[in-house]
């Protein structure tokens, strides 16, 4: 447990500034991520360095397919989440809280992090498997210990941070792979759980303008909810106008899970689809997930379609690529080696 930061008191209550939530939370009750409590009238971090998942992941799992290709991340996360997606894949963490997790969680001190990605020759680390953003005093210093010891670091997001929260973790933070979960308030309300995606949309602008950060969106793309053309082209216009052409667009197959069982998965037809209509409004990289086609993760130059880099299932097969070119024409791919 440690102090959190980014809160105020506020009456009898505390008031936590960390996600658009703004949760004002009464003594001894925790916000709606279930990790951040009101203890005695300060703001209580309660997963501080307390890890419930770790592992050894290529960085093409998360997915980032444009930032050290090829290279493993020391994958780690603990518990609670600021959505609650009704198809998340890792719901049995992401809705768990502190006290219920006891038997699940262990102690991993932030130096430790780096010792244990050096033994495993991790050159980075992500914040993952439930939502990183909720960790953030944890995610301050690991990061601040990676950077010094010559790691990168990678946020796999939902997105939903306040200005003030990203600019605290913006200095220390290299990837923002971020999920764009539909392009409609009723969108995020139906999935998600959420009142509005506008801070989604705005905090990745600030992640990849403002603090210069590598970011790869995510579309997992369910059926009857988000899979219409009107939102798959709402989504690549908005990464094209605000984010650039070069931005990756991972567009990933729904399984039926948890809350939306009773759907079908995502016939593959639709994420075809969306790479057309990605590539339509002037993307460069538009990739399929959770799929088994030849040539869907493939990173093709868009100056001259050669291969620049292969992939099968996560792993990089043949790399062509050379210091962010093509080996062939020279097209900056936005890919950083």
């Amino acid at each position: 447990m440690r102090q959190a930061l980014l809160w105020e008191p506020q009456g009898n209550r505390v008031r936590c500034r960390l996600c658009p939530h703004g949760c004002r939370i009464a003594e001894g009750r925790a916000g709606i991520c279930g990790v951040r409590r009101n203890v005695d009238g300060t703001l209580m971090a309660m997963t501080y360095g307390r890890i419930s998942s770790i592992a050894v992941d290529p960085i093409e799992k998360k997915p980032v397919f444009h930032y050290f290709p090829g290279t493993n991340v020391l994958s780690i996360g603990s518990v609670g989440c600021t959505m609650r997606c009704g198809h998340c894949q890792n719901w049995q963490i992401s809705r768990l809280k502190p006290e219920e997790a006891e038997d699940q969680l262990h102690e991993l001190p932030p130096e430790r992090v780096v010792d244990m990605a050096h033994k495993y020759r991790c050159p980075g680390v992500a914040f993952t498997y439930n939502e990183p953003v909720i960790w953030v005093e944890y995610v301050v210093d690991v990061a601040r210990a990676c950077r010094e010891a010559g790691l990168y670091t990678v946020m796999v997001t939902n997105g939903w941070i306040t200005r003030e929260g990203l600019d605290l973790i913006g200095p220390l933070i290299d990837v923002w792979r971020v999920d764009v979960k539909g392009i409609t308030d009723e969108q995020y309300r139906n999935l998600c759980k959420v009142p509005r995606i506008e801070p989604v949309l705005e905090m990745a602008e600030q992640a990849r303008i403002h603090w210069r950060m590598h970011v790869e969106v995510v579309t997992n793309v369910v059926p009857t909810i988000n899979d219409d053309e009107a939102t798959l082209r709402g989504i690549a216009h908005w990464i094209h106008e605000a984010l650039g052409r070069e931005i990756p667009w991972h567009v990933t197959r729904f399984f039926p899970y948890l809350d939306l069982a009773e759907l079908p998965p995502t016939p593959v037809e639709t994420l075809r689809l969306a790479r057309d209509i990605g590539r339509a409004e002037g993307l460069d990289f538009v990739y399929l997930g959770n799929v088994a086609e030849d040539g869907s993760e493939d990173t093709l130059c868009p100056e001259c379609d050669a291969v620049a880099v292969r992939r099968s299932r996560y792993s990089v097969v043949d790399q062509r690529a050379r210091d962010g070119e093509c080996a062939r024409c020279g097209r900056q791919l936005n890919m950083v080696q």
